[in-house]
């Protein structure tokens, strides 16, 4: 095999993941799947990690189909009234970089404060590449979203990306004011890898004695560590995340089989009593599909108020697509709505 060759999908799976998805996916994300093809993309599985990071991103593929339709790419433009800045939020070594969203509107006091995770299985991608998902809520949620950049294996490993977003959550419980932000009304939220950190998160916060968040939004989150479940086989070879792309993060992040058995990371094995509520988003596409689902069944077991909420013909990444993607801006819209009322914001839009 030559170096370009070196990475490539297999062109065999590819048609037939291709084939799959035509089937199966709505025009929209068929579409936006055919301008992420359009970018080269190549297997992270086959990568090393610092090639695997300069792979051509959902965010990467939303602008190329933005450009092809005319559209602006500009982030104002695609959520009105959202504006963002950057902070330093204290991490568990030190600290990390945010970006913080604050909606447009005329608050007559402090504003709810979402503590937000980026997804890409806590080795690749980053709070930038994340930012449809986090600036939409802002909007939706009409609460100052903020979204950190933990650290990441190989790195550092498992569970350097949890001790990191405890101690966000902790900084943030002493400082939202510092943000135009209410301490007494905080939520957390992510996405993917960013998902299980949320839940996680607000465990770690109850058993630390923290003031409870009021809402965790878990979008696609993993769950467990399986790779045999329903969803995975269904959507082994699916696009943009397969079951070889999340063998190849889970590889890079833990130290040893044990850390698999970690209630960490398997979620729906922690202690869930006297959790806030909590909203899951999962689409129909995804290899972790059915740990969303897993996830709703220990939180209702454990006497959680839960809400799961699962589009059909949309696949993983899907939640931060709103600018090109139907069903993106409607579980924007739910996710929106489940934390307005947590929150007790009203509409911003």
């Amino acid at each position: 095999m030559s170096d370009n060759d070196q990475g490539k999908p297999n062109p065999i799976v590819s048609a037939v993941s291709d084939t799959i998805a035509a089937m199966r996916a709505d025009d929209d994300q068929l579409e936006l799947a055919e301008a992420h093809e359009s970018l080269g993309p190549k297997a992270i599985e086959k990568l090393s990690v610092g090639e695997a990071r300069r792979q051509p991103t959902a965010a990467d593929a939303v602008k190329a189909l933005l450009k092809k339709q005319g559209k602006s790419t500009r982030p104002e433009d695609l959520v009105p009234g959202v504006t963002m800045s950057t902070a330093s939020v204290d991490g568990a070594t030190g600290p990390m970089p945010a970006n913080v969203y604050r909606p447009g509107v005329a608050a007559t006091g402090a504003l709810p404060v979402i503590l937000y995770f980026h997804g890409g299985g806590w080795v690749i991608a980053d709070k930038d590449v994340y930012d449809g998902g986090a600036r939409g809520l802002a909007a939706e949620a009409n609460a100052i979203v903020v979204s950190v950049d933990y650290r990441q294996a190989p790195e550092h490993k498992f569970p350097a990306a949890w001790d990191d977003a405890l101690a966000a959550y902790r900084w943030l419980t002493a400082n939202a004011h510092s943000l135009g932000g209410d301490p007494g009304r905080l939520a957390l939220a992510g996405e993917s890898a960013g998902g299980n950190l949320a839940v996680a998160t607000a465990i770690a916060a109850r058993d630390a004695g923290l003031p409870a968040p009021r809402h965790v939004l878990s979008v696609y989150p993993v769950a467990q560590t399986s790779l045999n479940t329903e969803s995975y086989i269904e959507n082994a070879i699916a696009k943009p995340l397969n079951r070889a792309m999340v063998k190849w993060f889970v590889d890079h992040l833990v130290r040893s089989e044990d850390d698999l058995k970690d209630t960490r990371l398997s979620l729906i094995d922690a202690d869930l009593a006297g959790l806030p509520p909590v909203t899951i988003i999962n689409a129909r596409l995804d290899p972790l599909r059915s740990d969303g689902a897993k996830l709703e069944d220990a939180l209702q077991d454990a006497g959680v108020s839960v809400e799961r909420h699962e589009y059909e013909g949309v696949a993983h990444e899907f939640f931060g697509c709103a600018a090109v993607l139907h069903k993106a801006r409607e579980a924007q819209s739910v996710a929106g709505a489940r934390l307005r009322e947590s929150l007790g914001t009203t509409p911003l839009r």
